[in-house]
């Protein structure tokens, strides 16, 4: 059996690189590394991929969030509603920009921020909600669309976990994750769906004039060189890094679909398991994970709701199979964020989520071989007595 990852990296490469090796070596040779033709091309294939009229590369994920809340006129003292599980990137920049933190709970079966938790959280100095669309699956944005709609509040997609997916809305329309909110962004951290060899991120948006102050922001707040129109970072892809992510753009749907197979037998290895809950899925969509695309799996998270969790995630280290815990610790717990005002008590699922949740090995080249030997474990170990 080969070496089980929890990300393999290199076995996606292999199948990809001359078009890597390819795109590398036009950047070496035209020396165009900032700003150059890969990113203006990956821009704009990205634009046509997702069916939205502006994405704006930048340098990372969470300079993509924080460009993101900049663009929108932000301002210290505005309140920020986001979900209390989740990496703490999100939350993080609303705190660089002086901007005040509101962490709500989450639905017990998606994890993703709960509507009815956002209603509540809604006061006069809020100004937007930040649904994360975690693990690979969008929040419910039909929703949050008509309480920001209802409340005149921003919608700031972070859809760092589910490039590809598409959410469905009750009528049967569809759209791709990050195209739903006034404004998205994504990482294309190395272990994301679409991953480059690097860091890099894009901002989103239907916008033309945020798509316009956007672009401004990302770079020094120029338009025209030493003209600094607003204030602005410096957060540009490199020209190797969108190289890289031209050659995996056209190959992304496939990868979603790898993982949403591999998703699939896990599912029916644990079908049945009392203490084994896999991962929920979207169900106005088409139904089995072998065709559904709602749920694009950059992570495949069980619940364990026998108490095992923490000797599980030993067992399998010992075993020679990574996992994760994401996350084990909730934001409002975290030194960082405590505050007063929020109380355990809003935090029921969060807190039981944080016991509970544990991500097995999800990528493209994972081989049945490779899933059975990680069910098994699993299987024996949660129901040993």
């Amino acid at each position: 059996m080969r070496k089980i990852q929890m990300v393999d990296l290199q076995g996606q490469y292999e199948g990809i690189k001359g078009q890597v090796n390819s795109a590398i070596e036009e950047v070496l040779q035209t020396s165009a590394y900032i700003n150059g033709p890969q990113v203006h091309a990956f821009q704009k294939e990205l634009e046509e991929y997702l069916g939205v009229k502006h994405v704006i590369p930048c340098a990372n994920g969470t300079d993509a969030l924080q460009i993101a809340m900049m663009g929108l006129g932000l301002r210290p003292g505005d309140e920020v509603i986001t979900a209390d599980f989740t990496f703490a990137a999100t939350v993080e920049v609303v705190a660089l920009l002086g901007l005040t933190p509101v962490l709500v709970d989450v639905e017990p079966d998606s994890f993703n921020i709960d509507p009815n938790a956002i209603r509540k959280a809604i006061t006069p100095k809020t100004k937007a909600i930040v649904p994360v669309h975690l693990f690979g699956q969008c929040a419910n944005m039909e929703e949050i669309m008509a309480i920001a709609a209802e409340h005149d509040l921003f919608v700031i997609e972070d859809n760092a976990q589910a490039i590809g997916a598409n959410y469905f809305y009750e009528d049967g329309r569809k759209a791709k994750s990050g195209t739903i909110g006034h404004v998205a962004s994504t990482s294309f951290f190395p272990s994301k769906n679409l991953g480059c060899y690097g860091d890099g991120g894009a901002i989103f948006t239907n916008d033309d004039q945020l798509a316009h102050t956007l672009r401004g922001v990302v770079n020094h707040g120029m338009y025209q060189r030493y003209h600094h129109d607003v204030v602005g970072v410096n957060s540009r892809l490199d020209s190797i890094q969108a190289g890289v992510l031209r050659a995996k753009l056209p190959n992304l749907d496939t990868y979603n679909r790898k993982r949403q197979v591999a998703a699939a037998k896990y599912d029916a290895a644990f079908a049945g398991q009392e203490h084994i809950i896999t991962p929920y899925k979207k169900t106005n969509c088409s139904g089995a994970c072998e065709q559904c695309t709602c749920h694009v799996f950059h992570q495949y998270t069980l619940k364990i709701t026998n108490g095992k969790r923490d000797a599980l995630v030993q067992h399998l280290n010992e075993n020679s199979v990574p996992c994760g815990v994401y996350y084990p610790i909730p934001l409002h717990q975290q030194k960082a964020y405590v505050d007063s005002r929020f109380q355990e008590e809003d935090f029921v699922v969060t807190n039981q989520l944080v016991q509970e949740v544990i991500s097995l090995p999800m990528h493209t080249e994972l081989d049945n071989e490779q899933i059975n030997f990680i069910t098994d474990l699993v299987i024996n170990f949660v129901n040993k007595q």
